[in-house]
């Protein structure tokens, strides 16, 4: 019996988004009486965060402070059109369409502002804590919930704004093939180091070092939980899951509930660290891409090539069962020449 260690190194590009019959995301934002704002979305905040970032991209195209800013999002026959959350697209399209939206709605407010304060809009700016204030003058301010009642009570203004990202459809060069499918690229590379029981066939994951290049990380510490949690996943299907194992006649031998359907626990989960590099994206919110799927992808091979450097087991069927491993490792016997 021998525990065997390795290393192995997966990298991967991932598109942000993807070519439909165009891609469009729409935001709608306004004002309240006492001078908050509420961004309307259609688009489906699945835990990934993305309730935060549009609030991030409201307030910091406002001037506002984020706690000013609320995201609702409705639902699909309420809200403003979204083609949906898939894609990694949800950061990129919907924070385009957020700021666009934001944009307008800035305008009116430093409109209201100005004719409150007698000056010129151009003249105005905002300090981030919720006034507008006079530029060079700064003593010569209006907080936003005082434009917002001379808005709604005073001027008969609504401080609002629509915003729509739209990537449109790319049709292929018939030529070439050619296309453009997607808004930008985002690239990763993980090295995962393993350690393998040759009795037993058991792979244990025991650390993955991630570097990401995300153009811009509008929120490191959930950008950082995106990576480590898809990592997470990566070595879930690596190791771990299999939901049909029997396909197509598995009902009799699959997971029936969540007792039989084997994940990492916190003794299988391995030590991480995780590298964030910033290369802004051109047509990306504040120069963001999108970190969504791509964060479980490169694990899986990076653990399939750290097997086989630890035993020479080459798998390509996930789960990379015991079962999988010892079978491999009795390949690689029967193939030796005999002594």
């Amino acid at each position: 019996m021998a525990l065997l260690r390795g290393r192995g190194y997966a990298s991967v590009n991932y598109p942000t988004g993807m070519n439909l019959g165009g891609d469009p995301s729409q935001a709608l934002i306004h004002a309240t009486t006492m001078g908050g704002f509420v961004v309307s979305l259609s688009s489906v905040d699945l835990g990934q965060g993305l309730k935060t970032i549009a609030a991030q991209c409201a307030a910091e195209t406002l001037g506002m402070p984020m706690d000013s800013v609320i995201v609702d999002t409705a639902d699909t026959d309420t809200g403003p059109h979204c083609m949906g959350t898939f894609a990694s697209r949800g950061t990129h399209r919907v924070g385009n369409a957020v700021i666009m939206a934001a944009r307008e709605a800035r305008e009116v407010m430093l409109q209201v502002a100005a004719e409150e304060l007698e000056v010129d809009a151009d003249d105005l700016e905002t300090d981030g804590s919720g006034f507008v204030r006079l530029k060079g003058s700064p003593e010569t301010k209006i907080h936003i919930q005082d434009i917002a009642l001379a808005a709604h009570f005073k001027q008969g203004k609504t401080i609002s704004g629509r915003g729509i990202f739209l990537k449109e459809r790319s049709y292929p060069v018939p030529e070439t093939g050619e296309m453009d499918p997607d808004s930008a690229q985002a690239h990763a590379c993980t090295v995962a180091e393993v350690e393998v029981d040759d009795e037993t066939g058991i792979v244990t994951v025991l650390s993955l070092h991630n570097a990401y290049e995300i153009g811009r990380a509008l929120n490191p510490a959930m950008v950082t939980q995106q990576v480590e949690g898809g990592a997470w996943m990566g070595v879930s299907h690596a190791v771990f899951e299999s939901t049909e194992p029997y396909y197509p006649s598995s009902r009799a031998h699959g997971p029936t509930d969540f007792c039989e359907y084997l994940m990492p626990g916190p003794a299988e989960t391995p030590v991480q660290t995780s590298v964030i590099l910033e290369r802004p994206a051109a047509n990306g919110p504040f120069g963001a891409k999108g970190i969504g799927e791509m964060t479980a992808n490169a694990p899986i091979p990076a653990v399939a090539n750290a097997i086989f450097d630890a035993c020479g087991v080459r798998i390509t069927v996930m789960p990379f069962t015991p079962e999988s491993i010892l079978r491999g490792l009795d390949e690689l016997r029967a193939a030796e020449p005999s002594t």
